[in-house]
């Protein structure tokens, strides 16, 4: 039976090619976001390597007690370096600044990098806790001079000898490169941009006085890492700094690495699922068509002996060879898949590092077990089917497969499963504060969802193939089309399923990215009572405090606020902070109520959201205790409650004194400005951002129309690369439908010549076809478009403050190109189908 399931495949090489190429494009993915994750975190856990390898100890602020979120940690100052010095098992002390709230700028004056950050880092006065290789030039010696990995020098066109423009707490200021350096044989810090200086200014600039981001230590000789970095704990015994040795300060920036790329494979994969997902669907429904193509066949094996099982082993043999040879291509291509990642990547500002390419043992197995999984569940159905054809059919001609007792309770088990998917969907949504478990069960609830409107799709074939067979008008090429599209409902509906689940998560990301932008700008329009906003050029960063106080002394400037974003801890879990100027903030900013206990605060003050005060039970007058990444313990009153329509502040508000004295953030995220009356809002927008330009350029001014635009400029980025990661189930949808058409024609060979010698042209047997195949489309899309409207209308009203708003003219748009993607599927079968010898179709069995 095995030498038969072969036969079976080789016989029918299109079909084994196109099936094959569905389970690949699905474990492509699998393989490449494995491939490329991986490749990443060895290289950084070699360039943490060399960076620690001459590093007995180290000293760092503590992760848990640092506002790293918002780009702000908690320095070291001196003198604990000095207090480690007299440890009798110290050999040499170094300290350093690595701060990321610098922004190194191009030729132009622009940020070097929109996405990977900027870092301002300290050249070690003892070289062997250097990390940096010099590749070219040298290390700076002057508070003047600059050196740059060569990644970002080579990138943006700086040259040795050149100029380099930095700023970062202090204003602008230009430098002399005098170097280009690499780390562990790359040439960029994990692709990040990295201005390297000496201690001293990078001190200055940064606002780090006296003070170190790291520590690193060296014993002296008979002394172990562990006994110094138990030495030196015992010295620093402030919970605010963490100690250990130089291999685990390694480990844990790689772990630290890791959990802040966990995202990357996370959403990779789910779109590969997504892909297989599909792929699925397209297996099903070609294993269903050969099965019932070849009932005469598998009758005739039955006549001759073979049981059921045999039957049954003879098709999942053939499932399993397709998967094994579809996840075989998908593993080689995955590994071409990863380069291109790397290169998407660095084409938007992220060189992340690679070095090699790291193929591990668990990659090929999960590609090889997925993907064989995966086929071999999708042709159980058609197997058990072909176990249940009679024996005696092999003696008539035209057979065709017992209905079986499931397909008859397909439609109630589609509604149920349905109505499941979505109670699935809303308890993610709704009752799951885990935000593993509730993507688990969401996930779970789009398939179940998908899985019963495919079900329940061949009962809506007819009236949506009736609708759109009208608009082909009502020649004989057209109402051949329509009669074909419903002459086997479940096998176009299978068909069209495929393309339902790339059209319905098109459609949903594309409403829920308008009802985003929708939500945003009534945001905006509600919160916004000033006339322009200073933000970031990348829009999220924070930037100096300084920023205010320049443009304060601008003409015609009248009121200026800024917001400064943090995080403490309360009963310990983060709890989201906004700092405030009380004096300015409610005249350039619309509170819907509560205004006045913002404004009125005073020092060790804080203003609750009214939700937050009703879930913990406080009101004005009692006291709350956070904790902060320099105050161990901060005592607050409550002076009372407010409500944020625009919910910009979230649930805590603080004095921006308070918030840089005691949190440690000092820097704003956004300014918020108010003009004079009767000053030309054109020429002092001007005069504004020509003094940012001057002294902070990674700043911009923008006025709330284009403060708007931006944010939505933001969230149609985000939609692009959803977008072309979904691309992949469209394009594997597409096989499906190819598919389907190549073995239909081959199931209606004689019927194709009978309609040819009848005077049928080839000409119109293309057509007919081409409107087969956008029937089977629009089918798809219009299913598509209906779960993409329910999913969103359920994600929407799930969401507090969202407002559902859906693009008609994108939807439209979107079933336009389901019925292009149809004219494209069906070019290769309808040109074999038109092809046809006449006499060789007639005389076809």
């Amino acid at each position: 039976m095995r030498k038969v399931a072969l036969r079976g495949l080789l016989a029918r090489k299109t079909r084994l090619a196109l099936t094959a190429l569905a389970v690949a494009l699905g474990v492509t993915l699998i393989a490449g976001t494995y491939v490329f994750t991986d490749t990443i975190n060895s290289s950084f856990d070699r360039i943490f390597a060399a960076s620690y390898a001459q590093t007995d100890a180290v000293v760092t602020p503590d992760d848990e007690v640092t506002a790293a979120q918002f780009g702000q940690t908690e320095s070291i100052p001196s003198s604990v370096a000095d207090r480690i010095r007299t440890l009798p098992q110290v050999a040499s002390v170094g300290g350093s600044v690595f701060d990321q709230e610098a922004t190194i700028l191009d030729r132009k004056g622009d940020p070097v990098s929109s996405g990977a950050p900027n870092f301002v880092a300290s050249i070690q006065q003892d070289r062997r806790f250097e990390s940096f290789d010099v590749l070219e030039g040298r290390l700076p010696r002057r508070a003047d001079e600059v050196a740059l990995d060569r990644s970002t020098a080579e990138r943006k066109g700086f040259e040795v000898g050149g100029t380099v423009d930095i700023v970062a707490k202090e204003p602008r200021r230009t430098y002399r490169l005098v170097g280009l350096v690499g780390v562990a044989g790359v040439d960029s810090y994990g692709g990040a941009a990295v201005a390297l200086m000496t201690l001293p200014e990078a001190q200055r600039i940064t606002g780090k006085a006296g003070r170190f981001d790291e520590i690193a230590i060296a014993a002296k000789d008979g002394t172990s890492p562990s006994a110094l970095r138990d030495a030196v704990r015992a010295a620093v015994p402030d919970r605010r700094y963490d100690v250990r040795t130089g291999q685990e300060e390694a480990r844990d920036q790689t772990e630290t690495i890791k959990d802040n790329l966990s995202f990357l494979p996370t959403a990779l994969l789910a779109f590969a699922g997504i892909s297989l997902f599909v792929g699925a669907f397209i297996i099903f429904n070609t294993f269903s068509i050969t099965v019932t193509q070849r009932a005469r066949e598998f009758a005739l094996l039955r006549t001759l002996g073979a049981s059921r099982g045999q039957v049954l082993r003879s098709v999942l043999t053939e499932g399993l060879a397709l998967g094994a040879l579809g996840s075989a291509v998908g593993l080689l291509l995955g590994i071409g898949v990863a380069k291109l990642l790397k290169a998407l990547f660095y084409a938007v500002g992220f060189d992340l590092p690679s070095q090699g390419t790291v193929l591990e043992t668990r990659t090929i197995v999960v590609s090889l077990v997925v993907g064989v999984l995966v086929t071999l569940l999708a042709s159980l159905a058609p197997a058990l089917r072909a176990t249940r054809v009679p024996p005696v059919a092999a003696l008539r001609e035209g057979v065709a497969l017992p209905e079986s007792r499931s397909s008859r309770l397909a439609f109630p088990a589609a509604v149920v499963l349905t109505s499941i998917g979505i109670v699935l969907l809303v308890v993610a949504l709704v009752a799951v504060d885990d935000a593993t478990t509730g993507l688990s069960l969401a996930g779970a609830g789009a398939a179940a969802t998908f899985l019963g409107v495919g079900l329940m799709s061949p009962k809506l074939v007819g009236p949506i193939a009736a609708v759109v067979g009208r608009v082909f008008g009502s020649g004989v090429t057209a109402r051949l089309a329509r009669e074909n599209s419903v002459r086997q409902p479940g096998r176009t509906a299978a068909t069209a399923a495929a393309l339902m689940i790339g059209v319905a998560l098109v459609s949903f990301a594309s409403i829920f990215a308008a009802s985003a932008k929708e939500t945003v700008s009534g945001f905006i329009d509600r919160g916004l009572a000033g006339d322009a906003v200073i933000q970031h050029q990348n829009g999220f960063d924070p930037f100096s405090g300084a920023v205010a106080d320049r443009v304060a002394r601008v003409r015609g400037v009248e009121t200026l606020s800024g917001f400064r974003f943090a995080q403490v801890r309360l009963d310990g879990e983060d709890e989201d902070v906004t700092g405030v100027d009380p004096r300015t903030v409610t005249r350039v900013y619309n509170v819907t109520s509560g205004g006045d206990v913002i404004s009125g605060l005073g020092d060790a003050e804080v203003a609750v959201s009214r939700d937050f005060a009703k879930d913990r039970g406080l009101q004005a007058g009692d006291a709350l205790t956070v904790r902060t990444p320099r105050r161990s313990q901060l005592r607050l009153r409550v002076a009372g409650t407010f409500e944020d329509k625009a919910d910009l502040l979230g649930d805590l508000v603080l004095p921006d004194a308070t918030v840089a004295r005691d949190v440690g953030v000092a820097n704003d995220s956004y300014v918020f400005l108010r003009y004079a009356p009767g000053t030309d809002t054109a020429a002092t927008k001007r005069a504004v951002a020509r003094v940012l330009d001057r002294a902070f350029p990674q700043t911009e001014v923008l006025t709330a129309s284009e403060f708007k635009d931006e944010q939505a400029g933001q969230i149609d980025q985000l939609l692009g690369m959803i977008y072309a990661l979904l691309a992949l189930a469209i394009i594997v949808s597409l096989f499906g439908i190819v598919n389907t058409l190549a073995l239909s024609i081959t199931e209606r060979t004689r019927e194709l010549g009978m309609l040819r010698a009848i005077g049928t042209s080839r000409r119109q047997v293309k057509a007919m076809i081409r409107k087969e195949s956008v029937i089977i489309a629009v089918i798809g899309g219009v299913l598509g478009l209906a779960v993409g409207v329910v999913l969103s209308i359920v994600f929407t009203q799930a969401i507090d403050e969202i407002v559902l708003h859906v693009p008609g003219i994108s939807l439209v748009l979107l079933l336009a190109l389901s019925a292009l993607a149809g004219v494209l599927a069906a070019a290769l079968p309808a040109r074999r189908a038109a092809r046809l010898n006449v006499l060789e179709a007639l005389a076809h069995e």
